[in-house]
């Protein structure tokens, strides 16, 4: 399997784990405890695949980047979160350095 998917895959079992967290009410609710710690582990598990052929340093911030932007999109939807104009032009340029990255960077997997 290519390990730009291993990558994608375990930033979207970031999300869900980490948006199960919120659920969680400080691990008082089985469920999202359940869903958040099985996210965090297979995420991390698919990260630590990624990392044999992509660059630490690019998976990290590509992963760190998606993350905080969908985390951002979730908790703007479903959670009512609200996000003042620092905030929203910081996400961006975190969004704009990840988009540079991806678009502009010599740096490939090897």
């Amino acid at each position: 399997m290519n390990h730009w998917i291993y990558l994608a895959i375990a930033i979207a079992l970031e999300v869900v784990a980490t948006s199960a967290l919120k659920q969680s009410n400080g691990f008082a609710k089985l469920l999202p405890t359940v869903v958040s710690v099985l996210g965090y582990v297979g995420a991390f598990w698919l990260l630590a695949l990624s990392l044999k052929t992509i660059p630490m340093g690019i998976a990290y911030a590509i992963w760190a980047g998606v993350g905080i932007l969908a985390i951002t999109l979730i908790g703007w939807v479903w959670f009512g979160q609200k996000l003042d104009a620092p905030a929203a032009a910081g996400i961006a340029m975190i969004g704009g350095g990840v988009l540079v990255i991806n678009l502009f960077s010599k740096i490939s997997a090897h």
